[in-house]
């Protein structure tokens, strides 16, 4: 079976930012870092060896892959072409999802609240910058 999953360059906190979305968001983390990694011989290739060369956060509410931007590329969290949508299944889980996010230093950038072709639906930008679009289909938000 094909599967696409979203892939996410951290610039240099991946280990933390993926923590903190299985503690919302739930799941297994495996994170290998490159000094656990045992690569050989590099070459100029040095990264540090505890940037994470790749994680997988699985299960609860999404699939995420990732790891630290260790080529200098600046790369930065702050959503500005990118967002991810989920959609829980009630407005109570979403609305739990969405004081999960803002508890800590994120913030609602649009009210969680009936939008005009029926659904639930409502934005956050999480501490790290990430913006998530929540949708509850109508008929499912219970």
């Amino acid at each position: 079976m094909t599967r696409i999953s979203s892939y996410i360059s951290f610039p240099g906190n991946a280990a933390e930012v993926l923590t903190y979305y299985r503690d919302v968001f739930g799941g297994t983390l495996d994170m290998l870092t490159y000094g656990q990694a045992n690569m050989g011989d590099m070459g100029e290739f040095q990264p540090p060896a505890e940037a994470v060369a790749h994680a997988l956060l699985d299960g609860g509410m999404l699939r995420l892959t990732g790891g630290d931007d260790v080529l200098g590329g600046g790369a930065s969290l702050e959503s500005g072409t990118y967002s991810f949508l989920i959609e829980p299944e009630t407005t109570a889980v979403a609305q739990d999802l969405i004081d999960r996010l803002t508890t800590d230093g994120g913030e609602v950038t649009m009210p969680f609240e009936k939008a005009p072709w029926g659904d639930h639906y409502g934005q956050v930008k999480d501490r790290y910058g990430v913006l998530w679009q929540v949708n509850v289909t109508e008929g499912s938000a219970g």
